[in-house]
């Protein structure tokens, strides 16, 4: 079996952005790609309202928990992607690199929120098509 192209998310708790961005690539690519998410400085918890908006599009991310950089399978990643961590994000070996410049919408409203979640769902969906 040929290598599955790996993916890594990286934001500031992994609560929101990157969480949402691993649950959309896991649903939409199945298991043609190994695919993780970790933060720079993770919280330890999943943002609530993350589960809650991520459940409106069917995926459940109530099992999943906030983790860092030393949690994640190592070696080379063919994609890192940051979202708004800056300096913050640590360097991760990895073939191509990519930052979505997105807003943390912890502190946003409801709407502000899954307009967020639906900017990530549409930018996994276009770096997935790249990697098949």
């Amino acid at each position: 079996m040929m290598d599955r192209p790996r993916v890594l998310f990286v934001c500031v708790e992994n609560a929101g952005r990157s969480q949402m961005a691993e649950g959309f690539a896991r649903a939409l690519g199945g298991d043609r790609f190994e695919v993780a998410s970790a933060g720079s400085k993770p919280s330890g918890v999943v943002n609530p309202r993350t589960v809650q908006f991520m459940a409106e599009k069917g995926i459940r991310l109530d099992s999943h928990r906030s983790k860092g950089l030393d949690s994640i399978p190592p070696g080379e990643w063919d994609y890192v992607v940051t979202m708004g961590c800056g300096d913050a994000c640590p360097w991760v070996p990895a073939k191509h690199r990519e930052d979505w410049d997105l807003p943390d919408p912890k502190s946003l409203s409801d709407d502000e929120f899954r307009e967020v979640r639906d900017r990530i769902e549409a930018a996994v969906r276009d770096l997935l098509s790249k990697l098949t």
